[in-house]
């Protein structure tokens, strides 16, 4: 039997009826919880990493170019090339004073112009990581360079300017793989071709966020 949706084309908020939920690790940023919930007729239990969320910035110069830092990352024991980002330090920051601390403390640049790119689920499957992308013009240099901070994978992220298309072209090509350089490079790129129209104000709602899911305190 085919099944063919007819109403609209837009994400919608409807959270299936949590039966029970327990706590079966807690990390230092995120926890794993297990969620048994029923979904239409079915009682099934699901494995959840609750994550705060994250920023990311794609910092483009007057030159159209896009700047990555390459960062080593555990999980896949590889180097990615990567757009500055990082966790929301808490529940209650701005995502938007979040992105500009981790520019700075990644980058060593600050922008005059701030906009929402885009924002998107890294691995809705498993997790309730919720990622907003920013974009950033006007780009100047933090005075005394990057603020170093963090340790091991944090101490040492050498960055390069990539102009815009290559680095579109290097995603499609399969050479880089980080979500947030995968739809931030795509995004900039379909946004520079409308003539930034699709761009929304940096303090636009960021749903997605607000009702993420809360399992220890702040």
């Amino acid at each position: 039997m085919k099944e063919s949706w007819v109403g609209p084309i837009k994400d919608t908020w409807e959270p299936a009826d949590l039966l029970d939920q327990k706590i079966v690790h807690r990390g230092a940023k995120w926890d794993v919880v297990v969620e048994q919930v029923e979904i239409g007729n079915s009682v099934v239990q699901r494995d959840v990493v609750v994550h705060p969320g994250a920023v990311a910035v794609v910092a483009l110069n007057e030159n159209e170019q896009i700047f990555l830092i390459r960062q080593y990352r555990q999980p896949l024991g590889m180097y990615l090339f990567e757009t500055p980002a990082g966790l929301l330090d808490h529940g209650n920051e701005s995502p938007l004073r979040a992105a500009q601390r981790e520019l700075a403390e990644e980058a060593g640049l600050m922008a005059s112009e701030w906009n929402v790119l885009v924002d998107f689920f890294n691995t809705p499957g498993g997790s309730s990581e919720a990622i907003r992308i920013y974009l950033a013009r006007g780009i100047a240099q933090v005075s005394g360079g990057r603020i170093h901070t963090g340790e091991a994978e944090e101490m040492h992220l050498p960055g390069v300017w990539v102009d815009l298309d290559a680095a579109c072209s290097l995603v499609l090509a399969g050479d880089l793989g980080n979500p947030t350089t995968v739809v931030g490079a795509l995004a900039a790129q379909s946004a520079m071709r409308a003539k930034w129209h699709s761009l929304r104000p940096a303090q636009a709602p960021w749903q997605a966020h607000a009702r993420r899911k809360l399992v220890r305190p702040d």
